[in-house]
């Protein structure tokens, strides 16, 4: 099994501490991270590197007792884990009321600014905007004062931020929605669906060991990190009937909250001949934990973002 890229191995890594380290103080050796991370197809030098780079960003702390090293996630890495779990386990729940109102982010950037036109986009796509015309950006929801901080963040002066609502005698090629490929959007939910609802079954029968467990997990989030990125959250209002993004999220979340106790117990397995005493400690936490946690920081910078997501290819 071909082990995740360098960058996903980092964030695998925080990954699997936000979801089983949650707001814990203690360092966990460096041998039982080397060997969680084993688990998803790094060998060990790949995995030893992963938390290498992560201590080197200051990501994870290090502490040393002998020749043992350890280490221990900082309350900042925490908040940023968290931010982004939240992200996720939220996104899809259709409890937002839309007000029928866009907001609208419109720019120039010179040419010879273009990396932080760059950084500009993709701060934007992170808060739910899409790319209407070029340097006119749309999202659904009030994200206002959140485009005034980054484009204010990146010195781009030239730049207006509005709330609007659109006429309903717009031509069709200026609707808004154009922004995203909603057929594009609606396949990857299908998708999602055929890849997971199998599995879904066999954890509602109970038939998911912990092995599995730890790894599928981890995959299904993963996999479902992808679509905050690709959907705004789009309200029901402008989707059809059947839209399949509820369905999917419920398979997700079925599969995420019945398989916790479960992947908490091989997560301890791994620990447990390295520091029987910390294996205790590893506790899963659900959707709705994660949802209800701690406050995530207003907005992560770059290579935050690198870091906190949950990604990793297992």
């Amino acid at each position: 099994m071909t082990g995740p890229a360098p960058q996903h191995s980092q964030r695998l890594l925080g990954t699997l501490l936000g979801d089983y380290w949650f707001w814990r103080r203690e360092h966990l050796p460096s041998a039982a991270l080397v060997d969680l991370l084993r688990e998803f197809g790094l060998t060990e030098p790949a995995a030893r590197a992963a938390i290498q780079r992560a201590a080197a960003r200051h990501l994870v702390t290090t502490s040393k007792s002998g020749r043992r090293t350890a280490y221990g996630v900082p309350d900042r890495t925490h908040r940023l884990i968290i931010g982004h779990l939240r992200r996720l386990l939220e996104f899809g729940a259709e409890d937002r009321e839309w007000d029928g109102r866009w907001t609208f982010a419109m720019f120039s950037v010179p040419e010879p600014q273009r990396e932080d036109r760059r950084t500009l986009r993709g701060r934007l796509r992170w808060l739910g905007f899409g790319p209407l015309y070029d340097g006119v950006w749309v999202s659904p929801w009030d994200r206002t004062a959140d485009a005034l901080q980054v484009l204010g963040a990146l010195g781009v002066d030239t730049a207006t931020v509005a709330r609007a609502e659109v006429s309903a005698d717009v031509p069709a090629a200026g609707n808004p929605l154009r922004a995203w490929d909603l057929d594009e959007l609606r396949q990857s939910y299908v998708d999602f669906l055929d890849r997971w609802s199998g599995l879904r079954k066999r954890v509602a029968a109970g038939e998911v060991g912990p092995a599995e467990a730890l790894v599928v997990r981890t995959r299904v989030m993963t996999e479902w990190r992808a679509f905050p990125d690709a959907d705004p959250d789009l309200p029901g209002e402008l989707l059809p009937a059947d839209w399949p993004r509820a369905t999917a999220r419920r398979c997700f979340l079925d599969i995420y909250d019945t398989l916790g106790p479960v992947a908490e117990q091989r997560f301890r397995q791994i620990v447990a001949p390295h520091a029987p005493e910390l294996a205790e400690l590893a506790a899963h936490r659900t959707g709705g934990d994660i949802t209800r946690g701690a406050e995530p920081e207003a907005f992560p910078a770059d290579d935050d973002l690198a870091w906190a997501g949950p990604l990793g290819e297992p």
